[in-house]
């Protein structure tokens, strides 16, 4: 199709990247430093943003740059399941079978993270997703389960991400044993208009471009079209080679992009 039209050699623009092969904006720099900071200090750090700003994807590079020696990872996205199903997810992930009732779901988990950390030198890593879906009583429920040794001590990283009202959730009183506890908080921003051209030209190099294939007014279509978002970058700039594979149009101009945006919906 496409690929062969525009001489590229895999298909451009796809989630499924290599954390080494990712393109390293500003922010995704600094929330990289910011999650390193975490690393050191542990204890608990947000990261929020809009849908599409890739808040996942630095996740996902933070994760794979740890060492598996050091740090143990417990992924889990709060909107699979009960919150139920959650804690049991926890406690699977650090190796136990987990218990029926809460309270002892809780203290099992605390003596599993305590175990790694004191008795193998290894510090657990939870990454929960999705949080602005949290129930203000579930955010009561973390700042009991992460509490060690009377908040004396943080044996482990708990990462928590979701859209940028999940940070108005935590402002509330009810909420503040939680959030008094956070050491680091990033918002991730999208791409600014400089960034989407290197951006774009990045995602094509890496499928085995050789030449330029958007003209600056298609670029500059997609960064409007896009609100810098890389979701929505990607969606535009693949729709737009579709469209112009169909229309044999050797480079993608502004026009080719209007037409892709208004064929997909976007």
């Amino acid at each position: 199709m496409f690929k062969a039209f525009y001489s590229l050699s895999k298909r451009p623009f796809v989630k499924e990247i290599e954390t080494k092969d990712l393109f390293m904006s500003d922010n995704f720099k600094e929330v990289k430093a910011r999650l390193d900071y975490l690393k050191n200090t542990r204890g608990i750090g947000v990261v929020v943003g809009e849908p599409g700003s890739g808040k996942t994807t630095a996740l996902r590079l933070f994760a794979d740059s740890l060492n598996p020696a050091l740090f143990k990872i417990i992924y889990f996205p709060l909107s699979t399941g009960t919150v139920m199903d959650f804690y049991k997810g926890l406690a699977s992930g650090l190796g136990e079978k987990p218990k029926s009732r809460k309270v002892d779901l809780f203290q099992q988990i605390q003596q599993a993270v305590t175990s790694f950390y004191q008795d193998q030198k290894i510090t657990p890593v939870f990454i929960l997703d999705e949080m602005q879906l949290a129930a203000n009583r579930f955010l009561n429920d973390l700042s009991i389960l992460f509490n060690f040794s009377m908040d004396s001590q943080n044996p482990f990283l708990l990462i928590m991400s979701g859209l940028p009202y999940f940070m108005d959730k935590l402002s509330l009183n009810q909420n503040q044993s939680l959030t008094q506890r956070i050491v680091m908080r990033y918002y991730l921003e999208s791409l600014s208009k400089e960034e989407i051209s290197d951006y774009i030209n990045h995602q094509l190099k890496l499928a085995g471009s050789n030449h330029p294939i958007f003209t600056p007014q298609a670029i500059e279509a997609i960064s409007l079209r896009s609100r810098g978002l890389p979701r929505l970058v990607n969606n535009l700039a693949l729709n737009s080679l579709l469209m112009g594979y169909q229309l044999k149009a050797d480079n993608i101009n502004e026009e080719i992009v209007f037409k892709a945006c208004e064929e997909a919906g976007l």
